[in-house]
């Protein structure tokens, strides 16, 4: 909750001056019933049109006066609750492009998303409700107390019991619904990540005559959220009847004490009347007090789940960290990347992902990983580029640990191609400029024809061709092939490719390693699950259930490896 109320600091005359003008709107608020009660006492009784005229334009000034300072005070508030809520979704995003990998999968995609706009909002609604009514409702009831008492203290003492009983109540409904909307927002997770995966996996659904059974899950989730909503709803919605009750017994025995005052000629029935009207405004603060109650708990369990986003742990970017000299890798024995006695958790008490792995490699070296389908091939390359961090032992790259490097600067000297092919909305030119904005259209042009797809590039357009969303206006193959020249224009000392090949054919796969083998000083790291596609490699990284159980070249792996020969030999025939 701090860390959201912060951003507030940015924004402080604002914060001021919002309630400020409400405190004003307020004040001139409660010279109404006195107003009136001069119109009754005196203009009324004695027939004066032109005390009653005046009297009137005094309570038109005070109802201008109170529009004009209520709008001012609007802006104020607005201007703040959206700055706040941009700066804090910037906030929110910035932190989770930084988070490790593991906390981003522990926290969903589905529930990230609800976060940043769903309770963003509510975040924004609280804040400009609380700078408008948090101070106003309260000075309106105690002033309207005050002024009442200042009139005629034995019908004043009514307030007294009325006002404490009712401020109980909302205590007491706030203090339980704030947990019941904390359980709506993670309801609301749930259909979010069910919407999501319908909506994604829509033809994988309809391939499998699955609708009916992602209906019906679809269902339950949302009436499990719609009953939730209810019942938080149903609590909150107590407080108005149960306030309406309380101030209507209240007025009842104003109205009888104020009978009994005016008939003994204690008070005047303009006195009387305003008295009536001080207990009316605080009816009507009271209920907007209420609903700003329960905006306000909304708030705090939106603004929790907030908090609960940046307090994950993000990756350690140390600016401080020095990389070492391009000189350094020059020499041989020093190696690019090294793995010592390697562990990798992806959560803790869980079982190891990578178990005690040590390898190095030197630059310029082809890397082959390779093993069966969770064995813990993309787990160990995502360790270079600290998308993960590991449990145990060392990951050294570019001589500096990865859990200490300055990572921003690391992964400017990576290039790495993910399994799966993720293009975004634009053109082909700002694709490739993800991977270097400074790149020349002769030099992206370059990377399109290693990774073999300048020409399907050329007939959509060439560098301007549009990019639909998630590039769905080309085939997998065409998109990993982007992905890869993507890549490639980054110029990268090191190379991961992490089984982005998969849907290409044999020819072309061998056409682009042919290409990456023909760049100088390159590090390539290339995790498949097709021999052909390792098996000229320098070094071949045999991975097994998260253990490395052989490492070497194809013709000493073949020898001493039973786990490579039998993926070699399902896949080529024996000689």
């Amino acid at each position: 909750m701090k860390k959201v109320l912060s951003l507030l600091k940015n924004y402080k005359k604002e914060a001021f001056l919002a309630p400020f003008f409400k405190l004003v709107e307020a004040i001139f608020e409660l010279f109404v019933p006195l107003v009136m009660a001069d119109i009754i006492d005196v203009g009324i009784p004695s027939s004066d049109t032109s005390y009653i005229v005046k009297k009137g334009l005094v309570l038109v000034l005070l109802a201008a006066a109170g529009l004009t300072v209520a709008i001012t005070a609007q802006f104020f508030a607005a201007k703040a609750a959206v700055g706040v809520s941009g700066a804090l979704r910037k906030k929110l995003f910035d932190h989770i492009m930084g988070l490790e990998a593991r906390e981003v999968d522990k926290a969903g995609t589905s529930t990230l998303i609800t976060r940043m706009t769903s309770d963003v909002n509510q975040v924004q609604t609280g804040i400009n409700m609380s700078l408008r009514l948090l101070l106003r409702s309260p000075i309106i009831v105690f002033g309207a107390m005050i002024m009442a008492f200042t009139i005629d203290v034995p019908s004043a003492t009514v307030f007294c019991i009325a006002v404490p009983i009712l401020a109980v109540i909302v205590i007491g409904i706030t203090r339980f619904s704030i947990p019941m909307f904390a359980g709506v927002q993670k309801l609301l997770d749930k259909v979010m990540l069910s919407s999501r995966e319908n909506l994604t996996g829509v033809r994988v659904i309809r391939a499998f005559n699955l609708q009916d059974e992602e209906k019906n899950s679809f269902y339950e989730k949302n009436n499990a959220l719609k009953t939730k909503q209810i019942k938080a709803s149903d609590f909150t919605a107590l407080t108005n009847p149960v306030t309406f009750i309380i101030v209507n017994v209240a007025v009842m025995f104003l109205i009888h004490k104020g009978a009994l005052r005016v008939n003994i000629g204690a008070i005047t029935q303009g006195q009387a009347v305003a008295i009536l009207n001080y207990m009316s405004q605080i009816l009507v603060e009271l209920l907007k007090l209420t609903n700003l109650i329960v905006t306000i708990t909304k708030s705090i369990a939106s603004a929790g789940r907030v908090s609960d986003v940046l307090d994950l742990g993000a990756c350690s970017d140390n600016g401080d960290v020095p990389l070492c000299q391009e000189d350094h890798l020059t020499k041989e024995y020093v190696p690019i990347v090294s793995f010592d006695h390697v562990s990798l958790k992806y959560t803790p008490g869980s079982d190891d992902a990578l178990s005690d792995i040590s390898f190095d490699v030197r630059k310029g070296m082809t890397v082959g990983v390779i093993g069966g389908t969770g064995s813990g091939k993309s787990s160990l390359v995502n360790l270079i580029p600290g998308m993960y961090e590991a449990s145990d032992g060392k990951v050294i790259v570019f001589g500096e640990d990865v859990k200490t490097s300055d990572r921003v600067k690391l992964r400017d000297r990576l290039g790495v191609v993910p399994q799966k092919a993720v293009l975004f909305k634009g053109t082909i030119r700002s694709n490739m400029g993800i991977g270097n904005e400074n790149a020349s259209d002769e030099e992206m042009i370059e990377c399109l024809k290693k990774a073999q797809c300048y020409d399907f590039v050329s007939e959509k357009g060439g560098l301007d061709a549009e990019v639909l969303q998630n590039g769905k206006n080309f085939s997998g193959g065409q998109r990993q092939r982007l992905t890869i020249a993507r890549a490639l224009v980054r110029k990268p000392e090191i190379l991961i490719l992490d089984d982005s090949t998969s849907a290409l054919d044999f020819l072309t796969e061998k056409h682009i390693r042919e290409e990456i083998a023909g760049l100088k000083d390159m590090t390539v790291f290339i995790v498949s699950q097709r021999a052909s596609s390792v098996m000229n490699a320098d070094m071949i990284i045999v991975l097994d259930d998260g253990k490395a159980v052989g490492i070497g070249t194809h013709e000493e792996l073949l020898k001493s490896c039973e786990v490579y020969e039998e993926i070699y030999y399902s896949q080529f025939e024996r000689k």
